[in-house]
């Protein structure tokens, strides 16, 4: 993402792009795009299965189609489908889908219309569940966090190159997202992959697929209120620094520390900013996020993360690879 010259009319052309981002979302989180590639249907077709208005369901489909995510037939009723480019996007059993993102974006949005106000308050706007409920819209965050990690992890893992290790800490680990290219990369090594209890499951079932149950035990905890598993010497802290305010990377990063070998090793993957905070652009957009959803998150310069590793106890703190996104990764040791 880079910085355009504003003008009036480009400031415009910025603050309008909500409007195809809501009809979008709607879409997605009335999974309107799996009902058609399953069924192309009439609009009142679809209100009656979705349960909804169906000149509301018109209008949503009308502006899709307008926006290329639709076709819409020359019929009388016209019948709406979804282009074969796109299913493989925007429906449920998509092999390389966005549509958990897409979703998740939509509770962003939510937040992010409250901005004005979290600023005045210095409080994160109030959770609001889309149509598909809380317990959807978690969902569609663990999802959104492996698709948007998925095409990343393996490429920006043999980046990083040699990563000699016995036992992998994976911290919040999810589904294993993560986990699966870092034991490819290190055969005779073993993973622990530790996250709250409710995404242990998800992990267990991908990793029995892949053939990999064996190497990896699954713990279930939270890493701001119980011990950590011990004896790992590398821990893989991927996209969680920017949700905790700097106190909380601190203890956290002393919990890490506490429980792993000496010589053991922390890799932290996230997006860095540079010390003015306003590069990169995604960094700072990002920190915003973290503003109208957490109580002290944000996104953190190297000088910051460094100073907090080494208060853990860390030392040789490095960049290991530098990115403009969630792409950044920095390395440090625990003296022996």
């Amino acid at each position: 993402m880079t910085q355009q010259r504003l003008t009036g009319k480009r400031i415009l052309e910025m603050v309008r792009a909500f409007q195809p981002a809501c009809v979008l979302i709607a879409g997605g989180d009335l999974d309107v795009f799996t009902l058609l590639h399953k069924r192309p249907m009439t609009a009142e077709k679809l209100a009656g299965r979705l349960k909804g208005s169906a000149r509301a369901a018109e209008v949503l489909l009308d502006a899709l189609a307008a926006l290329g995510a639709l076709k819409k037939s020359a019929a009388e009723p016209p019948v709406y489908s979804v282009p074969p480019r796109l299913a493989e996007a925007l429906t449920e059993d998509a092999r390389r889908g966005v549509l958990g993102m897409l979703r998740h974006q939509g509770a962003c949005l939510r937040k992010w219309s409250d901005l004005a106000a979290v600023v005045l308050s210095g409080r994160p706007a109030p959770k609001r569940p889309s149509v598909r409920g809380h317990e959807g819209d978690t969902e569609s965050f663990i999802r959104a966090m492996h698709e948007v990690s998925s095409p990343l992890a393996e490429p920006l893992i043999k980046s990083l190159g040699s990563l000699k290790f016995k036992r992998l800490l994976d911290l919040g680990g999810a589904s294993g997202t993560w986990t699966v290219p870092l034991l490819r990369r290190s055969p005779g090594a073993a993973a622990t992959i530790f996250d709250l209890p409710h995404v242990i499951p998800m992990a267990r079932r991908r990793l029995a697929k892949l053939g990999l149950g064996d190497r990896v035990k699954l713990v279930a905890g939270s890493f701001y209120t119980d011990q950590l598993p011990p004896g790992h010497d590398l821990a893989w802290v991927s996209a969680i620094v920017h949700q905790n305010s700097r106190a909380q990377n601190r203890a956290m990063f002393r919990k890490i520390y506490v429980r792993s070998v000496p010589g053991g090793r922390i890799l932290i993957r996230d997006v860095v900013l540079e010390p003015s905070r306003t590069r990169p652009l995604h960094g700072a957009l990002f920190a915003v996020n973290m503003l109208v959803g957490t109580e002290g998150g944000s996104t953190f310069t190297f000088g910051e993360l460094r100073n907090d590793l080494e208060a853990a106890g860390f030392s040789g703190v490095k960049y290991l690879r530098r990115g403009q996104a969630m792409d950044t990764v920095i390395a440090a040791v625990r003296p022996r």
